[in-house]
């Protein structure tokens, strides 16, 4: 669809918008269609960057779609422009409906920023690694790891409050999964959600993961589907790998609402929807632990020789601060990892120090457990290049190596697991058809009991304040 802003015709989205692109285009459709859309400032970031929120329709009925919760996965960004335009089009998802589309364009604007090295492309898993950024798990604003009361990022505190403000019957967070497959997690069951994934899916050549590691110990609801388990208190290595905290995905549930994470992949891995038996798992799992145990070490001995000379790489302190707290959240929880996922040293613990052995693995779940461990250890070393070239030199000797490390680890990306990119364009229209699937099904629930009492609040009528 063509998008004008000021009589100018914008190009069709083919690659990754950025935050300032997410706000043209956005005020496009206003400007278009003033009386159906209305965008606004909901927040500020850390760095003092606009948190924008993009409505379509005048429902009484709200639904929440919350795009850029995780700063390395994009793609959420173009499809709240997909959803805008189809609401926009289609009188029976917002009036015809009684519904409101409320789309908060990114959660976290500063880490968006860091990515756009690699959002217009190459589109290369080199290219992407050596640009990635994300930040550590306190940064990330979706989760709650001192509670609601205690939120402590101020983009945190305004998705909350827009929450508490609307009160959804339907929440969606877009996410991104770098390789791999798709997915959806769901914080209350929209039965009849499996097929529709897998027809989309089909339709649009998206595999799907069929034992995905964030929902290995978690309840299946069909192919792909996952039932977000209630939030949890663990330390910090079982809140990163397990999401084991509260989060923002609860948050609305004594609302009545149904949240829904999609994960849409960027490169896909065919195998990860294999639901084969290997023949042999225990020796495979042998191996992805040590595989993993030997890349950590390799990783730390290059973050020992790089962290002494970072108070001279020509990067401010806070900026060296925001690449190590991910590099020191990701070597913490690798031997923890490595020790759960290997025959002779598991089972692992969960929040709560229980044993939790493994379950049964398939190729699937093999493939995923393959892959994540090499996300780990690709994402670190790509921190780490950007920290040991910081200076626009190599003082330490450590970019050679990481290079290697980060070429050679892609290629069996390419070659051991056969990952092959995914259009940005066929990646939003995936997460777009699984938002409107779990939407169709969220607004037919029936009531749910033991809500929050009052009358839910009417569409904001507060003074708005300038998205500009």
């Amino acid at each position: 669809m063509v998008t004008r802003c000021g009589g100018k015709t914008l190009p069709p989205l083919l690659r990754y918008p950025s935050v300032d692109e997410l706000a043209v285009r956005a005020a496009a459709l206003v400007e278009r269609r003033p009386r159906d859309a209305r965008l606004r400032q909901v927040g500020t970031s850390r760095a003092g960057l606009p948190l924008r929120l993009l409505s379509v329709g005048h429902g009484s009925r709200q639904v929440l779609v919350v795009a850029g919760p995780h700063a390395n996965e994009p793609v959420g960004g173009a499809t709240v422009l997909r959803l805008a335009e189809r609401a926009l089009a289609d009188p029976r998802l917002c009036d015809g409906a009684d519904v409101t589309w409320n789309l908060l364009l990114c959660l976290d604007p500063d880490g968006s920023r860091r990515n756009e090295g690699w959002l217009a492309g190459p589109y290369t898993l080199g290219h992407h690694f050596r640009n990635f950024f994300r930040p550590g798990f306190m940064e990330q604003p979706e989760w709650l790891p001192d509670g609601a009361a205690g939120a402590a990022l101020p983009e945190t505190r305004a998705l909350l409050a827009l929450q508490d403000e609307l009160r959804p019957f339907f929440q969606c967070s877009l996410h991104g999964v770098d390789v791999g497959g798709g997915f959806v997690e769901l914080t209350r069951d929209l039965p009849g959600m499996a097929p529709r994934l897998a027809h989309i899916a089909t339709r649009l050549d998206i595999p799907l993961e069929l034992a995905p590691y964030d929902t290995l110990y978690w309840p299946v609801l069909g192919p792909a589907v996952y039932r977000v388990p209630p939030p949890t208190r663990g330390d910090l290595a079982a809140a990163i790998t397990e999401a084991a905290v509260e989060s923002t995905w609860f948050h609305p549930h004594p609302y009545g609402t149904v949240t829904a994470v999609v994960e849409a992949p960027m490169w896909g891995v065919a195998a990860v929807q294999d639901p084969s038996v290997p023949a042999d798992s225990e020796s495979a799992l042998r191996d992805v632990a040590r595989t993993l145990r030997h890349d950590t070490v390799l990783l730390q001995e290059l973050l020992a020789r790089i962290r002494p000379h970072l108070g001279t790489a020509g990067r401010a302190a806070g900026d060296v601060d925001r690449l190590l707290a991910p590099v020191d959240d990701y070597v913490l929880v690798c031997p923890g990892l490595a020790d759960s996922w290997d025959p002779d040293t598991g089972p692992g613990t969960d929040a709560a120090g229980a044993v939790r052995p493994l379950p049964p693995l398939t190729t699937s779940g093999l493939t995923a457990l393959r892959i994540s461990a090499r996300r780990i250890a690709l994402r670190t070393a790509g921190l780490l290049h950007q920290l040991a070239t910081a200076a626009g030199q190599d003082p330490y000797g450590a970019a050679a190596d990481l290079d290697r490390l980060i070429d050679g680890w892609c290629a069996d990306y390419h070659d051991g697991h056969g990952a092959r990119w995914i259009p940005v364009a066929r990646q939003a229209e995936y997460q777009a058809r699984v938002v409107l699937a779990a939407f169709d099904l969220a607004r037919h629930r029936g009531p749910v009991p033991g809500l929050v009492p009052g009358p839910v609040p009417a569409p904001v009528t507060r003074a708005e304040v300038p998205f500009e």
